[in-house]
């Protein structure tokens, strides 16, 4: 009889568990599947009948806006230039310098590691100036470069990949390097193929970071051809401030390309979100 009512009471916390978090889901997918629906109604339909959710009369008349009145194709060519690029760059300098810090012993190495670590607790609003001035003294202000070099290297993925770099058996390097391997063979044969968890992880976080990105690209771009959608959909919005359904169309263009990566890489996401707080 004990174990029954244990039974039961297992079944009905795990019922209301599943209830509690189906309403958290609702209540975060809402604002965008509201953001979607809006995108294929008229703005006329919007402001007569705002009660509604669902259109009366579907219509994709703000995507061609969006697509014929503005540098849209610029705009994402931008970010996937730099969101690209930044990716690429912090997943090779951030394991190989975790590589480094892991399995090389050199003067200063603590020194150096804790300066890197002291860098996490900077809020990046504090550098954003000195990082304008040390841009605009190379010459690269309202160039694409301008956002790709500052971000080249990450503290947050040094440290990342050095956590688990560690776990890696000593001995595997070590029988590498008996056997002739060079330096760079063990990083890229032995070392990369044991972190991917890690190089996953990374991957999402600093594509979410960078694609995301509003005040980088403010501060470092001036034309209009060279803004990356955040700041694309911003200027968008304040030039078609009375079309809704343009400004919903431009808003869910904005962010298709981040919701297919994350849907996509979902379990990498959900993998390094768990592995990180655990190291």
């Amino acid at each position: 009889m004990a174990s029954v009512n244990s039974r039961k009471r297992k079944h009905l916390a795990k019922t209301i568990i599943i209830v509690f978090l189906l309403i958290v889901a609702v209540l975060v997918v809402f604002p965008y599947t509201l953001m979607l629906l809006t995108s294929f109604r008229s703005t006329t339909e919007i402001l007569r009948h705002s009660e509604r959710i669902w259109p009366i009369n579907w219509t994709v008349a703000g995507y061609i806006k969006v697509f014929t009145r503005a540098p849209f194709f610029k705009w994402f060519r931008n970010s996937v230039i730099i969101t690209g690029s930044v990716t690429l760059a912090v997943l090779f300098t951030s394991t190989i310098t975790g590589f480094i810090f892991a399995k090389y012993q050199f003067k200063y190495k603590n020194t150096l590691f804790f300066i890197i670590l002291a860098s996490m607790m900077v809020p990046s609003q504090v550098t954003m100036v000195p990082s304008f001035l040390i841009v605009n003294w190379l010459g690269l202000y309202n160039k694409l470069t301008a956002l790709i070099i500052p971000a080249l290297v990450s503290s947050f993925g040094i440290f990342l990949c050095k956590q688990f770099i560690e776990d890696i058996p000593d001995s595997l390097c070590e029988s590498a390097k008996i056997d002739g391997a060079a330096d760079f063979t063990i990083y890229f044969r032995i070392i990369l193929p044991q972190i991917r968890p890690a190089i996953g992880a990374l991957a999402v976080f600093t594509f979410l970071g960078t694609w995301n990105d509003y005040l980088g690209p403010l501060i470092m771009l001036s034309e209009v051809e060279r803004m990356t959608l955040p700041l694309a959909l911003s200027f968008f919005n304040s030039q078609h401030s009375t079309d809704i359904n343009a400004t919903m169309s431009a808003a869910t263009l904005v962010m298709l390309p981040v919701t297919i990566v994350f849907i996509a890489f979902q379990n990498q996401f959900i993998k390094g979100v768990s592995l990180t707080g655990i190291k």
